[in-house]
């Protein structure tokens, strides 16, 4: 007990603001941790005879300017000094759009037979992009929870909230390019060159 009291006496225990950002850091280091295992596996995977690259459809360029534009947008609005909610609006109409516009690339992708079994880096593909996915609806619900907030919120609150949406956008637009770029341009050739192997 005289450890919990301690803080209380003292004012000693974290500001929420200081709080959600550690938080927002250690879920991306984690995350991305998560996700550079499964392009080593995929890369892995590629060194092999069985594996080769697939054509990206067109959506899935479609959905990079999308999250772009989401991020933009709610840098705008963090930048704004927090007036409004034009800002958060656009950045999650954006990853709304990007999410529906994956689907539609999946689609597209099955359309073609590109399915996620028979076809180890189309199950890469699959599995690589529905976890991104589940990465922006995760910050859809934050996203949501900040909109819901803002009318009964002070400006350290807004200002707080902004920052958090935006910097948890810009880290799935980077890891969203960084999937993009590995899915559609890596080639079996080209990991043996870097891999040293025939």
């Amino acid at each position: 007990m005289n450890g919990l009291a301690a803080p209380l006496q003292t004012g000693a225990w974290p500001r929420p603001q200081a709080a959600a950002s550690t938080g927002l850091w250690f879920m991306m280091a984690v995350s991305s941790s998560i996700f550079f295992l499964l392009l080593v596996a995929y890369v892995m995977r590629l060194n092999g005879l069985e594996g080769f690259p697939l054509a990206l459809p067109w959506q899935f360029m479609l959905s990079s300017a999308l999250l772009a534009l989401g991020g933009l947008a709610l840098e705008l609005g963090r930048r704004s000094a927090t007036r409004d909610t034009r800002g958060l609006r656009w950045g999650g109409l954006c990853a709304l759009a990007f999410v529906l516009v994956q689907l539609w690339g999946w689609q597209a992708l099955a359309a073609a037979r590109v399915l996620p079994s028979g076809n180890p880096a189309a199950s890469f593909l699959y599995l690589l992009t529905a976890m991104h996915g589940l990465h922006v609806l995760g910050g859809l619900w934050g996203w949501w929870r900040c909109l819901r907030a803002w009318p009964r919120a002070d400006a350290a609150q807004r200002a707080m909230g902004l920052a958090l949406c935006a910097r948890f956008w810009h880290f799935l637009l980077l890891l969203w390019a960084l999937l993009y770029a590995t899915l559609g341009w890596l080639t079996p050739e080209l990991v043996r060159a870097i891999c040293g192997t025939r």
